[in-house]
């Protein structure tokens, strides 16, 4: 069995130990590697290549000694240095602006701290499985930029398949989960997917899905 091993960075122990205890129902064979700031995540990170998950609280000190002046655009630096690393964002704050930033980064999801744990537990587990958590507090507050994407660009971009794919990824479908639906390769849903936000202009599959939820795809 693989042995799955998480990152998880926030400054509070008393948090990081009540996540960690959540994060141990994933599986049997789950280790939680712990760091206290951002500075330390970003060390920790470069020191296991073998991480499957990076959970990073968005308002967390230690981005400056990383050599970058705040959380947010610490979180950008993350996703830079390790881009095929699925990064999930914990806040106790649901800030529309950090929200919009943390998206078009390409966040693999984004987690209030008020979330119960089966829920915490679902999230993780779309991301896991190669898909985007998008909560719906947070839809409704990015709304703004899912209107100014359809306003300017629409899905007449888009062919059928590509439409078929993004109705998928508002159901929450993993790249796997398309492929056998759709009878497609996972390859090809990459292609898609790729073409999808070029069509569209954005930045990530999460703006992509809000974009897909606004026009009223899927479920």
């Amino acid at each position: 069995m693989h042995n799955m091993k998480i990152l998880l960075a926030d400054d509070h122990p008393l948090f990081r130990e009540g996540v960690k205890a959540i994060l141990l129902h994933l599986g049997e064979a789950v280790s939680v590697i712990e760091a206290k700031d951002y500075h330390a995540a970003f060390n920790l990170a470069q020191q296991h290549p073998d991480l499957d998950l990076v959970l990073l609280d968005l308002y967390m000190p230690g981005a400056a000694e990383a050599g970058v002046h705040d959380t947010t655009r610490g979180i950008g630096h993350f996703r830079q240095r390790f881009p095929e690393l699925p990064l999930v964002v914990l806040s106790a704050a649901e800030n529309p602006d950090d929200i919009q930033r943390l998206l078009v980064l390409g966040v693999a999801g984004y987690i209030t701290k008020s979330s119960p744990s089966e829920v915490i537990l679902g999230a993780l587990r779309l991301v896991l499985a190669g898909g985007v958590y998008v909560p719906p507090a947070l839809m409704s507050l990015t709304r703004p930029t899912a209107d100014r994407v359809i306003h300017e660009h629409g899905p007449e971009g888009l062919t059928e398949r590509q439409l078929a794919v993004l109705r998928e990824l508002t159901k929450g479908s993993t790249n796997k989960q398309i492929a056998r639906d759709l009878r497609i390769t996972e390859g090809t849903v990459k292609v898609h997917i790729s073409a999808i936000l070029k069509a569209l202009k954005v930045g990530s599959r999460t703006e992509a899905l809000l974009v897909a939820q606004k026009m009223g795809f899927g479920g």
